[in-house]
């Protein structure tokens, strides 16, 4: 697998995320006003969605400005994993938003209200001209950030919310169908649930050191001791350091009588690692096929059998 690499000007990234932060807050204000006026659940559930936009965006864009920041004594990897945080933090709060509006849409349900239906569908219009404005400001850098996806999908959802409350609303003018409001406020709720929990597990599964969901660890395990001089691999750990690259830690074992060719079979290994997986952060310790571990896991470093040493 290679590791594609996509260069994006820092600071022209960083302005267009400081000018969707504003203008999402400022339709955050019209859309609670006129949700308030309106008496419409739906328009203040994009409301509620459309300020998660913009706290998002903030938090992405103080996870871009640390990410960059060079490896120093206290983050010896770098500080790469703050976006990874910013996402799991948008995500959860996407989550806990589209919890609540299922709750607040089943009150509505039980009491019905009113709703100003001219009102919702012009900030409704406003608040979609908004989203688009926002998801264009967003998406080219989007495509390769796991923290700028999150904050995008969360404008994604609050377009088509708007979308769906424009309906409501004209809906609500020609036929009086209060019911609707809540009926929409629920389908915008189902979305963002089902978009968060559909992305966060990617986030959880790079804090938890996981593998790389595209390399098959199986594979990587095969191809490297299909070399000429490697005698076993073990105690192996594959991880995804950020979004964008894996690491491989593990315990190379040279064939007996080979040695003398040890750095050779190790650069070899290496370069089997970038060329074939994409992976250019390695750490191999090496040992000889007599003096190798005994009882060692492939994976991690727990022993195989009880009673077993290691190192």
């Amino acid at each position: 697998m290679a590791q594609g690499h996509h260069h994006i000007d820092p600071e022209a990234g960083d302005r267009r995320v400081a000018l969707a932060v504003l203008v999402n807050l400022g339709l955050t204000v019209a859309q609670v006003i006129g949700g308030i006026f309106s008496g419409s659940l739906a328009l203040i559930a994009d409301a509620v969605h459309n300020f998660s936009d913009a706290i998002s965006l903030i938090i992405a864009f103080g996870a871009r400005k640390i990410a960059r920041r060079p490896a120093d004594e206290g983050m010896t990897f770098g500080y790469g994993r703050a976006e990874v945080v910013a996402a799991l933090i948008n995500y959860t709060t996407l989550i806990v938003i589209g919890l609540y509006l299922l709750y607040e849409a089943t009150m509505r349900f039980i009491e019905p209200q009113g709703v100003d239906g001219w009102l919702v569908v012009i900030i409704a219009v406003i608040a979609l001209a908004v989203d688009v404005v926002t998801a264009l400001l967003t998406y080219r850098m989007s495509r390769t950030s796991m923290n700028i996806r999150a904050a995008f999908l969360h404008n994604v959802a609050d377009a088509l919310g708007s979308v769906a409350v424009i309906i409501a609303g004209t809906l609500i003018i020609l036929y009086d169908w209060r019911l609707i409001d809540p009926a929409v406020t629920l389908l915008i709720a189902g979305y963002i649930l089902w978009q968060s929990f559909a992305e966060i597990r990617g986030v959880i599964r790079i804090l938890m050191l996981g593998s790389p969901p595209d390399i098959e660890t199986g594979k990587v395990m095969a191809d490297l001791q299909s070399i000429d001089g490697v005698a076993g691999l073990h105690h192996a750990h594959l991880w995804q350091m950020d979004e964008h690259a894996a690491a491989l830690d593990t315990h190379l074992v040279i064939e007996a009588g080979a040695w003398g060719r040890a750095d050779a079979i190790k650069a070899a290994v290496k370069e089997a690692l970038h060329d074939r997986f994409g992976i250019d952060h390695s750490t191999i310790e090496m040992e000889c096929a007599t003096h190798a571990c005994k009882g060692a896991a492939a994976y991690g470093h727990q022993l195989t059998s009880p009673g077993a040493s290691g190192r």
